[in-house]
């Protein structure tokens, strides 16, 4: 089962995605699971491979291939959002990852450009932690019969 993780910037977030989702699979499960990093930008990509995705990709064409492969597509809100990220997600990057049949997995991260009201603000490490349980709980809802 492929799982997309995608940032950009300088990466961050994947990297911490990427660490959690390893740490949080065990045994058999961590086999079957293959984590993609699909960044905006090569110091993304290059820092998600590192933190141990299996393979990675970079840029709007990879993104725009490679998300529908997903089952499960992890990153910050800014991915589906145009021009967040400094500029970074373009229109067919934000409405691919939109499109894509996985699953979406968003940290509501802020933005200087957008906010989410009403969310209770919560550290970045807990954001993560409560990302990584709903991938849990979802694939583990996938393999029930």
């Amino acid at each position: 089962m492929k799982v997309i993780i995608v940032d950009g910037m300088g990466g961050g977030i994947g990297v911490q995605l990427i660490s959690r989702i390893k740490d949080a699979l065990a045994g058999e499960t961590h086999k079957a699971v293959e984590l993609i990093a699909l960044g905006t930008n090569s110091v993304a990509t290059e820092r998600m491979v590192k933190a141990g995705a299996h393979k990675g990709a970079t840029g709007e064409n990879a993104i725009t291939v490679s998300a529908p492969l997903g089952r499960f597509i992890l990153g910050p809100i800014g991915i589906v959002i145009t021009n967040s990220m400094m500029g970074e997600i373009t229109p067919l990057m934000a409405d691919a990852i939109l499109r894509a049949p996985g699953e979406r997995i968003l940290l509501p991260l802020q933005n200087d450009h957008f906010h989410l009201a009403g969310l209770e603000s919560i550290p970045l490490a807990r954001m993560m932690d409560k990302a990584v349980d709903i991938f849990k709980e979802r694939l583990e809802a996938l393999r029930e019969p």
